[in-house]
């Protein structure tokens, strides 16, 4: 008798009890709308705020260009990491990494795909805390300008708060409420900074001249803006452990209602995306400040409504980013470390990961340096050129053929994005560190 297959056994009962508990696979149940809101969960995040400032730093004809373009090959990326989450007759590709093991092998798969995703969903949860936290300030100052004021650092602890709570929902499946809401409030969000910049109209004095006054304060300031545009398309992180809460047979692969979630999830994005940036920068031109909503004053109530809208919306982007994050530190503890997998052990891991971030954001709240500094850095590789890379190395499409040349294009202009963008936002960050207060 072959001792190999009991042992085989075991071990694929193992994984499979395993996966019952992680938050990705815990629950399969998922569907086309579950899809589409989780992605525009993920995607339209507090970038959106952002992009009329970075549009200021690019100027119109580059400014749209890069974002429709963005938009474009985010879209292509996007569709290659659905077609790839079952290329394997059997398998599925539940976690980015796993992937990324298929491709490169075990060791390098995970050094290469881990780091990166982590840097990222972190660094978004980071943005995050400060994001909600500054928008429960404005909310504050907007609703009672004759208040007392109150630091920054006490709203983001309050907006950490329900973290502290939600972070405890068992699996990915379960946070599609929280999700629904964020996915609705983003797109009422961007509508109100649109349509509220349209109302106002073209300021007096507007100017849409380069912001800074030196050549060299532009160029920075254009690799800055590079990373912003990069942080607003930052789903990819997320997109196979959302395909994975989708049910799968071969007769109907997951694939399908997968992709038509995220087609409506790209429409919303452009919906959300193009109007923001192209109206906010025509109405302020390069006075235009890196959150939209600081630039409109008035009609207070609709500014107030606006602001509470981003808490709402961030809170459900907060969860969909840490979700692989919790499976990830839960996996390597369980698989790795061989605790058991109880309640006790997520309770601490997640309440201990809400405290993390929280502190710092505290901490460090350079909100357009910070979004700048990982867009270029973590999101230009995962989102832009990674997918393609993959691409490459599993299909090997004939030299010079239109799905070679199309990967190689992508890839060239992300390798450009992540060198380029970090460059400009450490310089943002340095700047706006300098008479920055501890705690504020």
């Amino acid at each position: 008798m072959d001792i190999s297959q009991p042992r085989m056994r075991e071990s694929s009962e193992k994984a499979k009890s395993l996966n019952d508990w992680l938050p990705i696979t815990k629950s399969r149940n998922g569907n086309l709308w579950y899809s589409a809101f989780h992605n525009v969960t993920a995607m339209v995040g507090a970038g959106v705020l952002g992009l009329p400032y970075s549009m200021s730093q690019l100027g119109w004809g580059p400014g749209v260009a890069i974002i429709i373009l963005s938009w474009v090959i985010t879209l292509y990326t996007l569709w290659q990491m659905v077609e790839m989450h079952e290329m394997v007759p059997g398998k599925r590709f539940d976690r980015y990494h796993e992937l990324g093991q298929y491709a490169f092998g075990e060791k390098l798969g995970l050094w290469v795909v881990v780091p990166q995703q982590l840097m990222v969903e972190v660094g978004v949860n980071i943005v995050y805390m400060i994001t909600g936290g500054k928008s429960l300030k404005k909310f504050h100052d907007t609703v009672c300008p004759s208040c007392k004021d109150i630091k920054t650092t006490y709203f983001i602890m309050i907006f950490a708060s329900v973290h502290f709570i939600l972070s405890h929902l068992p699996s990915f499946n379960s946070i599609t409420g929280v999700s629904f809401a964020a996915a609705a409030m983003s797109l009422s969000y961007s509508t109100i900074a649109w349509v509220a910049s349209a109302k106002k109209g073209v300021q007096a004095g507007v100017s849409y001249a380069p912001r800074e006054s030196t050549n060299t304060g532009n160029v920075f300031n254009f690799f800055s803006a590079l990373g912003d545009v990069a942080f607003a398309y930052a789903g990819h992180n997320v997109v196979l452990e959302i395909q994975a809460t989708i049910p799968s047979t071969p007769e109907k692969p997951s694939k399908k209602p997968m992709w038509k979630g995220a087609i409506i999830a790209y429409i919303v994005v452009a919906l959300c995306y193009f109007p923001v940036s192209m109206v906010g920068y025509w109405a302020f031109g390069n006075s235009v400040e890196d959150n939209i909503l600081i630039s409109l004053e008035k009609p207070r109530w609709l500014i107030a409504a606006a602001n509470l809208f981003v808490v709402v919306h961030v809170i459900g982007s907060y969860q969909v980013f840490a979700m692989p994050v919790f499976d990830m530190v839960e996996a390597f503890l369980v698989m790795k470390m061989n605790f058991k997998p109880t309640r006790l052990l997520r309770f601490i891991i997640r309440t201990l990961y809400v405290a993390l971030t929280m502190f710092l954001g505290m901490s460090f709240p350079f909100f357009g340096g910070l979004l700048s500094f990982f867009g270029g850095f973590a999101f230009a590789p995962t989102t832009y050129f990674l997918p393609c890379i993959f691409w490459l190395a599993i299909y090997k499409p004939k030299r010079f053929s239109f799905s070679w040349i199309t990967n190689w294009i992508c890839i060239i202009l992300g390798v450009l994005l992540m060198v380029l963008a970090p460059i400009g936002a450490l310089r943002q960050i340095v700047l706006q560190a300098k008479d920055y207060k501890f705690y504020s």
